[in-house]
């Protein structure tokens, strides 16, 4: 099926151009005769159009199905594919009465379909082939708008509930944004055919976190290898601090509170229709031409679009160089260079025409020979027949772009060369079962090449000695690079390729529809807020009814982001925080404990005006109950023999990590690297907690990450075991929690979080807990309820203190009213 919006190519097949304006560009006219005669006005025909079968049908005069209203029918899943370009050839008819249109067999797009189940419908958003001027090519307000009218044009087809939206390459980065604008729930997928910047030329963008920020409204982002990736993921840890996630195989990015998935994987070519096409009787007598052609000779191939990335004239310049230091090969060697034609021009790809030109002109003077021209070079473009002819009787092709996406000329080149026994007549041991690759480094598919020889195009010396090893290999080398690569490619197909991204798709978005989603932010800014649905936001005035209504308060807080903003440089509490805990502490029915990974002499100085507030410790490690008691440990370990072996260990990390430092505590060891590079301080605290826990394996300690932090500790503390102390304590003295609070912000805390959601199955607290376990910020987390920040913590812990207050002035209000009167 092919669907397509209604001002686009049905007016085009008619020949009614002026229907392209009519109505303000792409949002009014229709064309055809599916108006039953009704005036121009009423032309407005429904919002898509399909065509049963192969749009070679278009190309019909008498085709019926130009202007068919037949309706579409829709699978229980569809992917809406949306690109620059689509996968369609168009040319005017000869009459000038409108265009034909075919399928481009060429297109990646087009064949990516060979890999869905085969009752997923595919429809096409895209624009047709064209030129843009220069002068409108590098303005970010037009790029803007172009991509919101490809948004416009997939929201028209769009069915937000069932269907799949899979973008296409770098022309549409900012497309994400405005799909998942509209619809919050949408399954979208990207993926980019070209490089990904490093982080070095990516952050002088000034547009450098909208785009990042748009991809990441995607489900799943797919790149074609993990260098690619790697740029990716190190921009969003320098330019948004997100951190990656690698579980169980699968690379994630936690982006409020949804997982934005990383596909790594090559594309591949169409195995089916370049076997079909070898089979072409076009193609024997071409290879006999060919073979006629460049008898006794040894041809290298190269096969490259004419752009200033390709490094052709790197290439040429190899091959003089080869010739030089490699004689044997002079009267031997020919470089065939097919250049194709690219739409456009501009000054740089002049100058590199004329490079190249010059550098042709030069090794064929010296070198030529009668009957002998060792650099040929094709300025056409070739058909696909043609091209493969060229595949089939190179010896070797030489790939030296020094810049480039996937590029799957050295792919099509050993398929070519496998070839088939009944070709010309030859057999399986026949030439095209070998085949040689000289590919740089710096192209998508040199990774998934392991037996081809790799090179720095910019080092002309090593290129031109790696054409030579390629022609001056054995036969029988040559034979078991080519098995090698031809069972990968053979196998890696197009299909594959597809299939296997749309499955990753799908698991990606399995969870949409079982979460509470909600869009904040303007512009770019925008991004959605995946929450579990029984995750939500604590109210004041829900938690001060239960709490005016318990007996029996435990009141649990984090400090350093709960109380105190992560980001403040002075972490000392300021008097509101002191009058709101004393205030609290007053209540009788208030047990309020801070429970933190801070050291016991820095919470005891700055809670020293709290008489009878609780302090846990590094977690719980030292324990009071009030400010006049004495510190308990809550460990049985006593040696700290460990810590000789973890220092050294942590001190080599921060010799090496320049801002990083080592806090030392009583009981632990912390290894912070927040004012470190974000990602090389990622980086190095990965392999820390390697080389830590391989250190400590045979020590009752556990080695943890946090919060750009890496922690060193004993085993069993945590601030679940905390959490659990405190009310088995009170209700071995007969005082069984009614109301439980408890709030903090970062990994640490989710222990405390988890330990208090399972003391309810266990009886430690009364069956009718009022039970809150709430997180700063809105983020996936173990507890039900979250407030925003530091601010709503502290509103909130007022509130609680005013009710106590409250509650107070009643009761002895309450025991005035009954006093007896002396009289």
């Amino acid at each position: 099926m092919f669907s397509r919006s209604y001002t686009n190519l049905v007016d085009l097949a008619n020949g009614n151009l002026s229907a392209l304006d009519y109505g303000g560009g792409g949002g009014g006219g229709g064309g055809g005769n599916g108006a039953g005669g009704r005036p121009p006005r009423a032309r407005r025909m429904q919002r898509t159009m399909t065509t049963p079968g192969t749009l070679a049908e278009l190309d019909e005069e008498r085709a019926g199905s130009v202007t068919s209203d037949v309706p579409s029918s829709l699978a229980s899943d569809r992917l809406i594919v949306v690109a620059n370009t689509l996968p369609v050839r168009c040319e005017r008819r000869p009459d000038g009465r409108g265009w034909s249109f075919c399928w481009d067999e060429d297109s990646l797009l087009l064949h990516l379909r060979d890999g869905l189940p085969d009752d997923m419908e595919v429809l096409y958003v895209g624009s047709l082939r064209a030129d843009v001027p220069s002068a409108e090519q590098d303005d970010w307000e037009a790029y803007v708008l172009a991509n919101k009218l490809f948004s416009q044009r997939v929201i028209e087809v769009l069915n937000p509930e069932d269907d799949y939206i899979w973008i296409h390459d770098y022309h549409l980065l900012a497309l994400p944004s405005f799909l998942r604008r509209r619809f919050n729930r949408l399954r979208i997928g990207f993926f980019l055919h070209s490089p990904f910047p490093s982080s070095e030329l990516y952050r002088s963008l000034p547009v450098r976190d909208e785009i990042l920020k748009s991809l990441l409204n995607c489900d799943l982002i797919g790149f074609h290898t993990f260098d690619y990736a790697r740029h990716f993921l190190s921009c969003c840890s320098r330019m948004l601090g997100i951190e990656y996630q690698s579980k169980r195989g699968y690379i994630g990015l936690d982006y409020f509170g949804r997982t934005v998935g990383i596909k790594i994987m090559p594309v591949g070519i169409n195995m089916t229709q370049l076997q079909t096409q070898i089979r072409l009787p076009d193609l024997e007598w071409r290879v006999a031409e060919l073979r006629k052609q460049f008898d006794g000779k040894t041809v290298m191939l190269g096969v490259d679009d004419m752009d200033i990335f390709k490094g052709i004239n790197l290439k040429v310049l190899a091959f003089e160089q080869m010739l030089r230091t490699h004689p044997k090969w002079q009267r031997k060697a020919v470089l065939v260079q097919i250049a194709n034609p690219r739409g456009g021009g501009g000054k740089d790809l002049e100058e590199i025409q004329a490079e190249i030109d010059e550098s042709c002109r030069r090794i064929n003077a010296q070198f030529s020979r009668p009957g002998y021209v060792p650099v040929v070079i094709i300025n056409r473009a070739l058909s696909s027949v043609e091209r493969m002819a060229y595949y089939t009787v190179a010896e070797c092709v030489v790939v030296t772009a020094v810049r480039d996406g996937m590029n799957l000329t050295p792919y099509e080149y050993i398929v070519c060369r496998q070839g088939f026994p009944d070709l010309d007549g030859s057999g399986d041991d026949g030439p095209r079962r070998k085949s040689m690759l000289v590919v740089s480094e710096f192209i998508g598919c040199s990774p998934s090449l392991s037996g081809a020889i790799r090179v720095n195009p910019w080092n002309i010396d090593t290129t031109a000695e790696a054409m030579n090893e390629s022609i001056a290999l054995s036969e029988n080398e040559k034979q078991l690079r080519h098995e090698k690569h031809y069972r990968y490619v053979s196998s890696h197909d197009v299909a594959y390729w597809s299939k296997s991204y749309i499955h990753d798709l799908e698991r990606s978005c399995r969870d949409h529809f079982r979460r509470r989603c909600w869009g904040i932010g303007l512009g770019f800014g925008f991004r959605v807020v995946a929450l579990d649905r029984n995750f939500k936001k604590l109210t004041v005035d829900s938690i001060v009814t239960d709490y005016k209504n318990s007996k029996s308060r435990v009141i649990l807080l984090d400090y350093d982001g709960t109380l105190v903003p992560q980001t403040t440089i002075n972490r000392t509490p300021n008097e509101s925080v002191v009058k709101i805990m004393n205030a609290l502490c007053d209540d009788k029915k208030n047990v309020v404990f801070i429970v933190s990974g801070r050291g016991r002499d820095s919470l005891e100085k700055w809670f020293s005006p709290c008489q009878d507030l609780g302090i846990a410790a590094e977690h719980g490690y030292f324990m009071r109950w009030t400010r006049d008691e004495q510190w308990q440990l809550n460990n049985q370990c006593s040696e700290f023999g460990w810590m000789q072996m973890a220092k050294p260990v942590m001190n080599l990390y921060t010799e090496a990590t320049d801002g990083s430092y080592i806090e030392t505590k009583e009981s632990a060891l912390v290894w912070h690297h927040q004012d470190a590079d974000p990602g090389f301080g990622s980086s190095q605290a990965k392999e820390m907690l390697d080389h830590l826990e391989s250190v400590l394996a045979n020590e009752p300690v556990c080695v943890k990450s946090g919060q750009q932090i890496v922690e060193v500790k004993p085993q069993g503390v945590s601030k679940g075991f905390v959490a659990e102390k405190i009310l088995s304590t009170l209700t071995e003295n007969k005082r069984q929690a009614d109301f439980v609070l408890c709030i903090g912000d970062d990994r640490s805390d989710e222990d405390m979080f988890e330990g208090i959601a399972d003391i309810m199955r266990r009886s430690i607290v009364d069956p009718q807990t009022s039970l809150y376990a709430c997180t700063v910020g809105q983020k996936p987390s173990k507890a039900k309820y979250y407030l925003d920040d530091t601010n709503d913590v502290l509103n909130m812990l007022e509130a609680l203190a005013d009710a106590s207050e409250e509650t107070d002035s009643q009761e002895n209000a309450e025991e005035i009213t009954s006093i007896p009167d002396p009289e």
